[in-house]
């Protein structure tokens, strides 16, 4: 199936993130021009994106952004804020996968990553708050206590100055049994972050495209770039976009799709004291609960509380929709906070590897013209200044000294059992939702009733799936299988849209394509698009 190009409208249908929510500014995209050769075409217009795009600006490449929507659209403008080095259980997590030296490693990138990114927020006057960060323990049961316990001696081996805490030593209106602190931590509105980014990157000459869709890259010497556009023609070409858009490597094979929630809220009693003072994550929740983010974020003179969590796999929601995860994440804080009223209400898509750990280098089979970076596993804003590093390192080929210890031991690594086994029930779980999905589609067979507002089914016409949903009085009927690798995809009711449990690939109720691995629209079915029933 060929590409097809997005409306220059065309956005991710759910809500406005606190961060996005703001009055449009003056576009600092640039004109679409065929005919230079750049040194280096960087896809995706997110913070890995954009802090490489600058870096190598800044070492005198010319260089070309081209990004699929506009600026932060995905991951980046969605994210909860922010830049710690205390990620939850992630400490834990890498430690009981791999070596010490694995995990030191990991330490150095985002040390490395968060000093960059913090001292460009100093250099350009970006807002940067600096809280502690918590990983905590919601109930005093023994598997939370072991899951604290172990974050904080992976945390401690990993070089962190990390302390144990209880409740006497927070001041916290929600459960908290008992935690893990890291002091002189950060969060920001990672808008204010890109616009810098963007801004200082295209006043030292570079080339940004926003509403340009990259379909494809031809490794050739130079790699051609395909675009909604028109081609372009690169010396080499960073991937940028959460996941690569390019098959060779199979990394949807290697990465799975993970959708998170974030809230914001303003709270009657917001007097010093009535909000948290810190950033919060909690670690070893069981499903039923979910796991909960907590921070604050100042916004049009007052401070809102943003509550995040309760994530799970692209179009695998588990016991509860997407919808009724979110409902959820309302009740918790309103029940912590009587009286708070919501004001936001978004999500983001991250990928987190099998092995835990980053991909971040040379795409293989790209003739070492094609680099990628994915796998941040939700800690996106250390992860993708690191990654940044690294990639702006090789394409230089001027590695500073102390940095060449972490980006080896990273690049070098090795695929332990543990990691196979997870790939392979990965691999399992895969092939599962595709009978499922094919299987699902045959109970139902069109026509249909035509679905209520906001809801969508899927259902079959001539031994096809077909998707048929309602959003803003308008019914589509669209092809309900995805043209990356052929999963049925389901209908998410809180973005309302179509998410694939495959490789995690999601599209708008109308076909547009929003992000993954698919590469093409999803094909509509017009003489279905007003009737009541299919």
């Amino acid at each position: 199936m060929s590409p097809t190009h997005p409306s220059a409208s065309a956005q991710p249908p759910a809500g406005r993130s606190l961060w996005r929510d703001r009055p449009a500014r003056a576009s600092v995209a640039t004109p679409f021009d065929p005919t230079p050769v750049y040194d280096v075409a960087v896809v995706g217009a997110g913070l890995t994106g954009l802090i490489t795009a600058l870096r190598l600006a800044r070492a005198g490449k010319r260089v070309v952004v081209l990004e699929a929507l506009d600026i932060g659209a995905l991951a980046s403008g969605n994210t909860t804020g922010k830049v710690s080095l205390l990620q939850g259980s992630r400490f834990s997590s890498i430690r009981s996968h791999h070596s010490s030296r694995i995990l030191k490693a990991y330490a150095a990138m985002n040390r490395d990553g968060q000093e960059w990114l913090l001292g460009f927020c100093e250099e350009q006057g970006v807002p940067v708050e600096y809280r502690t960060a918590y990983s905590y323990a919601q109930h005093a049961d023994p598997k939370a206590a072991d899951t604290v316990d172990a974050e904080y001696r992976a945390a401690r081996e990993a070089g962190l100055p990390v302390s144990l805490v209880t409740p006497d030593d927070v001041d916290v209106p929600f459960p908290f049994a008992f935690g893990v602190a890291l002091p002189e931590q950060a969060q920001l509105d990672a808008m204010d972050v890109l616009e810098a980014l963007a801004a200082a990157f295209t006043g030292l000459g570079g080339v940004l495209h926003t509403q340009t869709r990259v379909t494809g890259v031809r490794a050739s010497k130079p790699a051609h770039v395909r675009t909604s556009r028109g081609e372009l023609r690169a010396q080499s070409v960073v991937l940028a976009t959460a996941t690569p858009i390019l098959d060779r490597g199979l990394y949807f094979t290697k990465v799975e799709g993970l959708r998170s929630y974030g809230l914001a809220f303003e709270v009657p009693d917001a007097r010093p004291g009535a909000l948290p003072d810190g950033m919060f994550i909690s670690v070893g929740d069981s499903a039923a609960e979910g796991s909960r983010s907590v921070r604050t974020a100042p916004h049009e003179g007052t401070e809102l509380l943003v509550i995040g969590g309760d994530g799970h796999s692209v179009g695998r929601p588990g016991d509860r929709s997407e919808k009724e995860r979110v409902e959820q994440l309302e009740r918790w804080t309103e029940e912590q906070w009587p009286g708070a009223r919501l004001t936001h209400a978004w999500s983001a898509q991250d990928y987190e590897s099998h092995n835990l750990i980053p991909f971040v280098g040379a795409l293989p089979r790209g003739r070492g013209r094609v680099h990628v970076a994915t796998g941040y596993a939700k800690w996106g804003l250390t992860n993708s200044a690191g990654a940044a590093i690294r990639l702006t390192d090789e394409l230089t080929g001027t590695p500073r000294r102390d940095r060449a210890h972490w980006q080896t031991v990273l690049g070098t690594r090795l695929t332990r059992p543990a990691d196979l086994a997870k790939g392979a029930a990965a691999g399992a779980s895969v092939g599962l939702q595709t009978v499922k999905g094919w299987l699902g589609a045959e109970t139902r067979s069109t026509p249909v009733p035509q679905p209520r507002e906001g809801e969508g089914v899927v259902a079959n016409s001539g031994g096809r799936p077909v998707g048929i949903s309602t959003v803003d009085g308008t019914t589509c009927a669209v092809s309900a299988v995805c043209p990356h690798l052929g999963g049925v995809l389901a209908w998410n009711d809180s973005e309302r849209s179509w998410d694939c449990p495959l490789h995690a690939s999601r599209f708008a109720a109308d076909g547009t394509r929003l992000e993954g691995p698919a590469l093409s629209d999803l094909p509509t079915l017009p003489r279905t698009r007003h009737r009541h029933s299919v």
